[in-house]
């Protein structure tokens, strides 16, 4: 569930960049909204458990708040699990936040559920669930539907061999919207430069600084976390904000909140 590597990093040219994003150590000061401003994040919260393995969903809770984000990709998610104290962690999130869960278990897990989830400020149009391959344990995908965007979320395979297995039908998914810009977020456990991130730029547009790094959250030095949009939807509709750089207590709490440091991306509808 959680990939470490030593592999160097390799910087990802990004011919055709739609959002200039501020994530990682960006941000947390809040998004600059305006009626059409939205602010995507994404953030791989290890079921709340921190970086001095404390389990503490208010410090990822404080994290999202002062993010102000329109809709979160949340990752690592126990549902009633033993492991969690049989908590419904996304359930507890959304009520910490003031925002609407929607859960996509991946696997069965420790007398409950293990996934993926989404939290959003306004209800969705529509949701829908896939699962993904992962050899050495079974993913899945969620897409929630939106008036103007619909936003998906995903912890990708450990290995290359699943994400691979994954793609055609994450792309699939976009295809199901065909008229509204489809974003993907998540952990995809692979770096810049990869065959993976190699093969995914053909088909979506990477909106994170992969100059960025990710994890470990205390001291990250691996990019693995995104948040991309796909080729085929019309995006021109957006256009790119930048956010202020985050205050010293919020850099304080994210080195500690998760072992991953959270994303974020803001866009602007021109409409």
């Amino acid at each position: 569930m959680i990939r470490k590597s030593n592999l160097s990093h390799v910087r990802l040219t990004n011919a055709f960049v739609i959002v200039v994003a501020l994530c990682s150590v960006l941000a947390l000061s809040g998004c600059r909204k305006g009626d059409s401003t939205y602010c995507f994040v994404s953030y791989n919260v290890r079921n709340g458990i921190g970086m001095d393995n404390r389990s503490e969903l208010q410090r990822v809770a404080d994290v999202l708040n002062q993010c102000k984000a329109d809709v979160v990709a949340l990752q690592e998610i126990d549902s009633m699990t033993v492991r969690s104290g049989n908590r419904d962690v996304l359930g507890e999130l959304a009520s910490l936040t003031g925002m609407i869960p929607l859960y996509a278990p991946a696997i069965r897990f420790d007398g409950g559920k293990y996934g993926v989830g989404i939290l959003c400020r306004k209800a969705p149009l529509s949701v829908r669930r896939t699962p993904l391959p992962g050899p050495e344990e079974q993913r899945t995908l969620i897409a929630a539907e939106f008036d103007d965007y619909v936003f998906a979320c995903t912890h990708l395979s450990l290995r290359e061999e699943g994400r691979m297995q994954s793609l055609p039908l994450i792309a699939d998914m976009a295809k199901h919207f065909p008229k509204k810009p489809f974003f993907l977020a998540g952990d995809f456990n692979a770096e810049p430069g990869e065959p993976f991130m190699e093969e995914l730029s053909k088909t979506f547009d990477i909106l994170t600084d992969t100059t960025r790094r990710t994890y470990p959250a205390d001291n990250p030095d691996i990019t693995i976390d995104y948040i991309v949009s796909y080729k085929g939807a019309d995006v021109s509709r957006f256009k790119a904000t930048q956010e202020s750089f985050l205050e010293e207590t919020s850099r304080e709490l994210i080195s500690v909140a998760s072992d991953h440091r959270p994303v974020v991306v803001t866009l602007k509808n021109k409409r």
